[in-house]
């Protein structure tokens, strides 16, 4: 088992790095769509490569960002009921639902995308706007993305079944009672703050006229 925690520590890193790095793609969004738009307005010069370099720009961030934000427990959840089940029955669940849904769902995907994608750059296909980008480098961004999400999926279902067995703890949970005792000191510390000093001085009340 060490030897798949230490594979899976690998996958995080990787994923977390590769997440990080594409967060700052959004900046760059911003300035190309900030960019594009005042020539547009100011000069009436706009670019079809320009507009298309923008959501190029945000298929990365979502592409390449969803692994990490995975590995960071940030995606959707119906915490209506998980919420109610106990911890052992929830690790259980991921378990199932890793290799029954997840698994299968981001192996499709995949398999679909790498056709698609030879047949694009075989075609050297560009885009249907004029000046536009080649289109394959897109196609190879959805294929890239799903294989670092599917290797993500791995880690996790490694993680669960290492903390099911009692190898690990998770420090997601870990994390978050660290953040509640943290906000609770924090609230402690506003409330003895507030109270007065012992012996202190208590102020005169206001002379009546």
């Amino acid at each position: 088992m060490s030897g798949l925690l230490s594979f899976s520590r690998f996958i995080d890193a990787m994923n977390e790095r590769i997440g990080k790095l594409a967060a700052w793609l959004v900046l760059a969004a911003v300035v190309v769509s900030a960019g594009n738009a005042i020539m547009r307005y100011g000069i009436s010069w706009s670019s079809n490569a320009l507009l298309e370099t923008q959501w190029y720009l945000f298929g990365i961030v979502f592409m390449f960002g969803a692994a990490w934000t995975f590995r960071s427990n940030e995606h959707v959840r119906i915490d209506i009921l998980s919420s109610t089940f106990s911890k052992r029955v929830r690790d259980w669940t991921d378990v199932v639902c890793h290799i029954i849904f997840l698994a299968p769902f981001v192996f499709l995907h995949i398999y679909f995308a790498i056709p698609s994608f030879l047949s694009s750059l075989r075609a050297n296909e560009g885009s249907t706007n004029a000046g536009g980008l080649l289109v394959w480098p897109a196609r190879l961004i959805i294929i890239i993305g799903f294989t670092l999400l599917l290797l993500q999926g791995i880690s996790e279902l490694i993680k669960r079944i290492a903390i099911l067995r009692g190898d690990i703890e998770d420090e997601l949970v870990t994390a978050a009672n660290a953040a509640e005792e943290e906000v609770a000191r924090a609230i402690a510390a506003l409330d003895v703050a507030d109270k007065p000093a012992v012996g202190a001085a208590k102020p005169l009340p206001a002379a009546k006229s």
